[in-house]
């Protein structure tokens, strides 16, 4: 990268001039000439290097040049300097009969000096990479990345590390992207000569920059003893307090190391691009500000939250003990231990009483080539579970996010079963490795209803690998996406299918059942908290089938959607028999809620599904709803374990997905390397 550098000499003077290797300094001859110039000629030790622009026509570089308006002297340095002054340069002026007129002389010091970041994206600081300064996505891409430090390193008075301007442990660092200055030239800089760091103000909202004044001290967490030692070994340098800070030069060949620390997530506002400078100053006078000579450039994008779909790893399983929710509890429990994962059980002192686990909270992480951790988003919902994400997951290597919105604006869309992610999808040739973020808002051409709200909806879009979706979700009660639709694994085409509910297939189902004699088989036989009521009964209800009509039309306006967005055959949907019942809100409009425990609303743990019972008609002993759901599903190779919310989540309107949460492995796919 080569900069250019004006550069201004008087004749019969000599003048010091401190050059970086890799610039070059442009002397405009005819401008420091002496009156009546009409040649000149250049000499110079061998560490310098020169060429005249426009070209000379003359053969020897000792014969004079004829000077003209345009005549420019384009001087660099091939390396460091080890002395200062050590290089030389002479410009000796002629009149028309080639008479000497004057001599300028500079007497030149070079610095080699770089500051560097990983731009390459490989986890290694390289040495100054062409491509530092801009930021480019996909597989051939350059640029760095910083995390936001949104975990917290604290053994006490837990608060993200974001909301503290110290580093306080060096197993903090690892959170921060490493920032190297190489310098090489003399032992120091000639007299009144610096180098300083700067950062817009803007930029400094985004960032900080910590430097490492001494040896680190290894990963080691050090005792209170040695906190303060500790935080002078790593001084802040850059912040929204201090926008420009000078920074050392070391002499001979050095480097010192900076950590910059990202402390906001792309937003609205924020489109995640953050840049760095460095400057060598020159001194004017001791009355006047120096001017820069030379500036360094890096540039960062902050990393973005991302969402992990149903398809990856499960990690560890979080669902809320209650009073009422011993058959809940217990079902999750050996659904877990059976599949091999972790459970994490929020305990009631905790929840109280609040055990809508999938509303509270969605898990995703934030990755950069040198590290990844988990970030758990909290939703603005803030019901009796409010304190958990902070409380409880928040901690070294888990990170925390929230988006703050006013009460008035929060509604039930804002709970996170209203936010879903696909698996990878390719749509009309555009690939979506990291999957389509799904929310759920009110019908395009309503006048009023209920939307996720907008501080939350920014946030997602800034976010980029994941451009989101939006379905029609508010013609439910309680109005989230994972009532009518899931993922699941399988084994062929796209990797995946969509799982829709879906009342037609409901009444196929029952009429085929009715058709073969079963008429008189009840729904919720055997469950006391429900009135068990006949196949035939529910099929001559020509009130309830009209209100499932509707709902089939609301699902499929969503199917068509999906299908669209996510590039969809209507082979890769599965259609489950699910019903709705209408039912008068508060604000005293009719909206759905499913009619027996809604089965598309479940668990997925790899090839095990925890599915909510439904207690459908028995046929030859056996729920055919049960018998029908796992002919489905048992073809993808999954396996359908039932589990009884009717009475703790059904009757609650909500079932084993809102009752739960699941912490899943990171893509294998770097969100750097996708194609924008």
């Amino acid at each position: 990268m080569t900069h250019p550098r004006t550069l201004r000499v008087d004749y019969d003077k000599t003048t010091k001039v401190l050059c970086v290797v890799g610039s070059e300094l442009n002397v405009k001859l005819h401008r420091s000439a002496p009156p009546r110039s009409m040649y000149f000629s250049v000499k110079c030790t061998p560490s310098v290097q020169y060429s005249i622009s426009p070209p000379s026509l003359e053969t020897s570089h000792l014969s004079p040049i004829p000077l003209n308006g345009n005549s420019v002297l384009l001087i660099s340095m091939s390396r460091a300097s080890q002395h200062e002054n050590d290089s030389k340069l002479s410009v000796r002026y002629y009149g028309k009969d080639k008479e000497v007129l004057g001599r300028a002389v500079l007497h030149l010091t070079a610095l080699e000096i770089s500051l560097d970041v990983d731009a390459d994206r490989d986890g290694i600081v390289e040495k100054n990479n062409p491509n530092k300064g801009s930021w480019k996505w996909g597989p051939n891409g350059h640029g760095a990345v910083v995390l936001v430090n949104c975990d917290s390193e604290r053994s006490y008075g837990k608060k993200p590390d974001t909301e503290q301007d110290y580093i306080s442990k060096v197993s903090d660092l690892k959170d921060m992207s490493v920032m190297v200055l190489r310098t090489k030239g003399p032992a120091k800089l000639p007299e009144g000569y610096k180098l300083t760091m700067h950062i817009s103000q803007g930029d400094a909202e985004s960032v900080r920059v910590f430097r490492s004044r001494s040896t680190e001290v290894g990963n080691n967490v050090l005792s209170d003893k040695l906190f303060n030692h500790f935080v002078k070994d790593y001084p802040l340098v850059l912040s929204s307090e201090s926008l420009s800070q000078e920074v050392p030069y070391l002499g001979g060949v050095e480097e010192m190391n900076f950590y910059v620390e990202g402390l906001r997530f792309p937003d609205k506002d924020f489109d995640g691009l953050i840049s760095i400078n460095l400057s060598l100053l020159e001194p004017i006078s001791s009355v006047l500000p120096e001017t820069p000579i030379f500036t360094d450039k890096v540039v960062f994008r902050m990393a973005p939250w991302i969402m992990t779909p149903n398809t990856l790893q499960p990690v560890e399983v979080f669902v809320c003990s209650t009073s009422d929710n011993y058959q809940f509890l217990k079902g999750m429990k050996n659904l877990v231990a059976r599949s091999g994962y972790k459970l994490k059980i929020c305990h009631e002192y905790m929840n109280r009483g609040d055990r809508w686990m999938q509303d509270e909270l969605e898990f995703g992480y934030i990755e950069a080539p040198h590290h990844r951790f988990p970030v758990v988003l909290d939703s603005p919902r803030d019901g009796d579970l409010m304190d958990f994400p902070y409380n409880e997951l928040l901690g070294p290597d888990f990170g925390y996010v929230t988006r703050v919105a006013q009460r008035k604006d929060v509604s039930s869309l804002d709970s996170f079963g209203n936010l879903e992610v696909s698996p990878p999808v390719t749509v009309n040739g555009k690939d979506y490795p990291l999957g389509r973020i799904i929310i759920g808002v009110a019908f395009p051409t309503a006048t009023k209803g209920r939307n996720m709200t907008k501080v939350v909806q920014d946030f997602l879009w800034a976010q980029k690998v994941q451009e989101p979706i939006a379905l029609f979700s508010d013609w439910l009660v309680v109005g989230h996406v994972d009532e009518f639709m899931s993922f699941v694994p399988a084994p062929d085409r796209k990797g995946f299918r969509l799982l829709l509910a879906s009342p037609d297939a409901g009444y196929k189902l029952f009429r085929d059942l009715q058709k073969d004699g079963h008429g008189q088989a009840k729904l919720f036989e055997g469950q006391g908290d429900a009135e068990p009521v006949t196949l035939d009964e529910v099929l001559s209800d020509e009130g309830f089938q009209a209100e499932n009509n509707y709902v089939q039309s609301c699902i499929d306006w969503n199917r068509d959607v999906l299908k669209r967005e996510l590039g969809l055959d209507d082979e890769d949907i599965i259609d489950l028999p699910i019903l709705f019942k209408l039912e008068e809100d508060r604000a005293n409009e009719y909206r759905a809620a499913a009619y027996y425990p809604d089965m598309v609303n479940m668990i997925v743990l790899g090839k095990n599904l925890g599915i909510p019972k439904p207690f459908g008609p028995k046929v030859n002993g056996r729920c055919a709803l049960e018998t029908e759901m796992c002919s489905l599903m048992e073809g993808l190779g999954l396996t359908c374990t039932f589990i009884d919310d009717f009475a703790s989540y059904h009757k609650l309107l909500g079932e084993v997905h809102c009752g739960s949460n699941v912490r899943r492995e990171p893509f294998d796919f770097k969100w750097w390397n996708l194609e924008m």
